[in-house]
């Protein structure tokens, strides 16, 4: 099977990637991923992308397999996700087209599997144990970095830092829920982000977001309010700034990782095939 050490979960909009790419169909002990990997070269590196939604847009945010997902990445040797999302912008001066890196989310979703430490055997007869994870500061600093430096060399000013909210969609806010989260101090809402970033920490990977804000929430905008065909228009006008910032952030992630990410687990009960904990 190809391997890859680099990854990307594209969202609404970005269904392909790389081209002269491997497909590679993953089986994980978690079900079918949103759709097959491909495994392709960015500046001289091993990248593997998969479409968060399946390749036109199949998967609604709550009916995704996000453990399958982060787990058919790590079985391909992707220890570094970059995850390019679609979101809302909370505040008027974070309207379509304000690219946000970032480094706090907030779950306000529901019903969704947000661990693989859930105490059901696996597949063949494993057992994981109780792991706790610190999720203090979820996103990589080495990979927030990376993302924030693409971005200003593609002459795209980015937001450094915010809060994202994922709700549970797929409908959107109403303008009280909005109105509440902006009250809140947060910069941006989408549905996607959580769990990604949690299961990405339980397996020791590094996982970064990079935010498009397609629109301007329901709150903080007049009129009747975004539509899904709006949202993927303007993913589309940015489609090709989005994808030079993604290949410049794939291009400075260190090939040596000395961030905390890869010891989320140590000293904490092992018991995930393949994953490192002591």
């Amino acid at each position: 099977m190809p391997s890859a050490e680099l990854g990307v979960i594209g969202g609404s909009g970005l269904y392909e990637l790389l081209t002269e790419v491997t497909e590679v169909r993953v089986t994980t002990p978690y079900g079918e991923p949103s759709d097959a990997v491909c495994v392709g070269e960015v500046a001289g590196r091993r990248v593997a992308f998969l479409p968060r939604h399946g390749r036109g847009h199949r998967l609604p945010p709550h009916r995704i397999d996000y453990r399958a997902n982060l787990w058919a990445l790590h079985a391909l040797g992707v220890r570094q996700v970059v995850a390019p999302c679609a979101v809302g912008g909370l505040r008027p001066e974070y309207g379509p087209g304000t690219l946000l890196v970032p480094d706090q989310f907030v779950d306000r979703t529901s019903g969704r599997v947000q661990t693989f430490y859930d105490g059901l055997p696996l597949p063949d007869g494993t057992v994981p144990g109780v792991v706790h994870v610190s999720m203090a500061d979820p996103y990589c600093p080495a990979g927030r970095r990376a993302a924030l430096e693409a971005a200003r060399e593609a002459a795209w000013e980015p937001v450094d830092g915010g809060t994202l909210v994922v709700i549970e969609g797929p409908r959107f806010s109403t303008r009280a829920e909005s109105r509440w989260f902006t009250a809140n101090g947060w910069s941006v809402v989408g549905m996607t982000g959580h769990p990604e970033a949690v299961l990405a920490r339980e397996l020791g990977l590094c996982y970064s977001s990079v935010a498009l804000v397609t629109d301007l929430d329901a709150g903080v905008q007049s009129g009747e309010g975004v539509t899904h065909g709006e949202v993927l228009a303007e993913f589309a006008r940015n489609l090709d700034r989005l994808r030079a910032v993604l290949f410049k952030t794939l291009e400075r992630l260190p090939a040596l990782r000395e961030c905390a990410c890869g010891h989320a687990l140590d000293g904490l009960t092992p018991g995930l095939p393949g994953v490192p904990g002591a």
